[in-house]
């Protein structure tokens, strides 16, 4: 049987017995920001994080799907059209679904199974979709809130005030979040000093599953 296949619906955290966390980034709109995000990831010799893209701007951007997929980073889905999905009916949902899927993996040649939402929105009707699809849907449990610009030692807090096992941490590499990049270095030291390892969403989910 596919392991994948005892995965939960949706994820918040990810019950984990060491201390690892996932960092994971949403792109939903321009190409300057990713650049930055990758360089602080490179130069922090972080090798392992989520990012979740939304097909319209890589579509556009076609070099931020590849940039992600050659640094070695695990892809997620953040669908097509940035709307609600509690607002739609199933078809509609199969539809945007669908149309990121391929032009992800036209771009990459990978075949996403991990969802984020637009607004990180849905119910059970939503989540029983993404799962006839194939998909697990990732929410987080430590918002950074980089999106609304607050600050970096804002940003920096908010994140690492929430760290423990299994925490999945939203941040954004789209260029409305202006700070992302300057706050992420104090992050990941942060983190390390408090002993956390990074590790991507998919592999925080398999290794829970071989331990319950």
């Amino acid at each position: 049987m596919d392991q994948s296949k005892k995965w939960k619906s949706v994820y918040y955290n990810v019950p984990v017995e060491r201390n690892a966390v996932a960092l994971t980034f949403d792109i939903g709109n321009g190409n300057e920001t990713y650049k930055k995000v990758l360089h602080v990831l490179s130069e922090k010799k972080v090798n392992k994080a989520t990012f979740f893209l939304s097909s319209p701007v890589i579509s556009e951007y076609p070099e931020i799907a590849k940039s992600i997929k050659d640094a070695g980073f695990e892809i997620g889905s953040h669908g097509h059209n940035h709307y609600n999905y509690t607002e739609y009916d199933d078809q509609w949902i199969e539809e945007q679904v669908k149309k990121a899927e391929n032009i992800i993996f036209g771009l990459t040649g990978v075949r996403t199974n991990l969802i984020r939402t637009p607004n990180g929105n849905f119910d059970q009707r939503v989540l029983k979709k993404l799962s006839e699809l194939g998909y697990t849907t990732i929410h987080w449990s430590a918002d950074s809130f980089d999106w609304m610009n607050p600050g970096v030692e804002v940003i920096t807090h908010r994140v690492l005030s929430k760290a423990k096992r299994g925490v999945i941490i939203l941040m954004h590499a789209s260029d409305t979040a202006k700070q992302t990049h300057l706050a992420l270095p104090g992050i990941i030291d942060g983190l390390r000093r408090k002993g956390f390892e990074f590790n991507t969403v998919t592999e925080l989910i398999t290794e829970s599953q071989l331990i319950n």
